[in-house]
């Protein structure tokens, strides 16, 4: 059986409530909305970098970063320093009161920025996050209707519930006022896979959908840099920069949701929209932003900033200077650890693994992603693509069992989605092949 590789720290012993009883805590004041992951839900109680224990002090290999929001490693020794010290100083004033966190903040977050995208505003999730770049495109254009993608993710507030575009993230309620939702520009299961140029071909349907569903002009245009959710999707070559031609011709913004692919995840550059060689009008991130604190931001230009000034706007939690030292705090620890060069170098090592278990394997249709935003795509027959739901829960609940949590995703969910802390080292990517092989062989 696959070994987890060594790891020196040991967890506190477990003195909170037994399994059963917060099963039943939750179950009888929780929300029943609520969900838990696995047939038999594992108990996280510890966190240290790249792994987790639960309430017996098993460890597990942590294969989805919290939902891709434990960017530099669970507990990470600086992260925690810098939050301890700014607990131990001022916690909450809000931003109606100068202080030097905010717009110490603000300042390392616009240097990692490309061009003029240098004006910030920060909120508590990426819902909220695009929620406020939805308004900004409305208010700064004057157009109303908005553009995404089908097979996106974009959150589960009202208005972006509505440009979410997956049946099962969806309530119904009214919602989606003005969001129109263009081909997924899927290369392996879109409708222009194997085209001699899908990029042209997937950015021409943008440009229809906005002639036949729109006055034909647009506040925007909004896009996961890699679909999350959506299975780890990555656009073909091309496709970004020519719809982006064709949204601002069309009046619109351009939007690139960062919230999964940023802060050097993808490896080869520090935001994902930077690897089609584009520049947005509006950048949205959350999730790594904060290292699993609740933070996130909408970044933009002076210009298409200055639009919310005509009214007050205000979030009482953004920026705040607890938050805004968190935030600083992992941009310190992604630049000198050198995470977005080992996402690139231990991502690529594990793509290249993932890829040859297809030779054993025939339920892996393919791999696909970006240094450590990976998902692996499983079908029945691969011919016709037929997603492997079942066999992908039965995959993904023997991982855990043998000592790696992973995600799921993907309409059908048939996908394997891994996204681990980008502290992750080529003995866990091992393991994390090793578990995934022997999953596999099980089924």
């Amino acid at each position: 059986m696959p070994e987890l590789p060594p790891f020196s720290h040991t967890p506190k012993p477990y003195t909170g409530l037994p399994f059963e009883e917060v099963m039943r805590l939750r179950q009888e004041h929780l929300t029943p909305a609520l969900l838990t992951y696995y047939e038999k839900p594992v108990m996280l109680v510890e966190g240290k970098m790249q792994y987790l224990f639960d309430e017996k002090g098993r460890r597990y290999l942590d294969g989805f970063g919290g939902i891709v929001t434990v960017s530099c490693g669970h507990s990470h020794p600086e992260i925690l320093a810098a939050a301890h010290d700014q607990l131990d100083t001022l916690v909450h004033a809000t931003t109606i009161y100068p202080n030097q966190e905010v717009a110490l903040y603000g300042k390392a977050l616009a240097d990692k920025m490309p061009g003029d995208l240098s004006v910030c505003y920060f909120v508590n999730s990426g819902s909220e996050a695009n929620d406020l770049a939805l308004l900004m495109a409305r208010l700064h254009t004057g157009n109303y209707d908005l553009i995404a993608l089908r097979n996106c993710y974009h959150g589960g507030s009202q208005s972006t519930m509505g440009m979410t575009a997956h049946g099962t993230w969806k309530f119904n309620t009214p919602q989606g006022f003005g969001i129109h939702h263009a081909l997924n520009p899927d290369p392996y299961r879109g409708p222009f896979a194997g085209h001699d140029d899908p990029a042209t071909a997937y950015a021409n349907d943008v440009k229809e959908l906005i002639q036949f569903a729109t006055p034909g002009r647009i506040a925007g245009y909004i896009a996961e840099s890699i679909q999350g959710v959506g299975g780890a999707v990555v656009f073909p070559e091309g496709y970004l920069a020519k719809t982006y031609d064709i949204v601002r011709a069309h009046g619109g913004l351009c939007i690139a949701d960062e919230v999964q692919a940023g802060f050097g995840r993808t490896g080869s550059h520090y935001w994902g929209f930077e690897s089609e060689g584009v520049q947005p009008d509006i950048v949205v991130m959350a999730k790594g932003i904060g290292n699993g604190f609740p933070l996130a931001a909408v970044v933009t230009t002076p210009e298409i900033a200055a639009s919310l000034t005509s009214h007050i706007h205000f979030n009482t939690y953004g920026g705040n200077p607890l938050a805004s030292r968190i935030g600083r705090a992992v941009i310190e620890a992604i630049d000198n650890d050198g995470l977005q060069a080992n996402s690139a170098q231990v991502g690529s090592y594990l793509k290249d693994k993932l890829t040859g278990l297809a030779d054993k394997h025939s339920l892996i249709g393919q791999v696909r992603g970006k240094g450590l935003m990976l998902g692996i795509d499983l079908v029945t027959d691969r011919t016709t693509k037929a997603p492997a739901t079942a066999e992908c829960a039965a995959v993904w609940n023997k991982a855990k069992d043998l000592g790696l949590l992973v995600g799921k995703g993907g309409l059908a969910g048939n996908v394997i989605r891994l996204k681990p802390p980008m502290c992750l080292t080529m003995e866990d990517a091992d393991f994390m092949v090793a578990v995934l092989d022997e999953a596999l062989t099980q089924i």
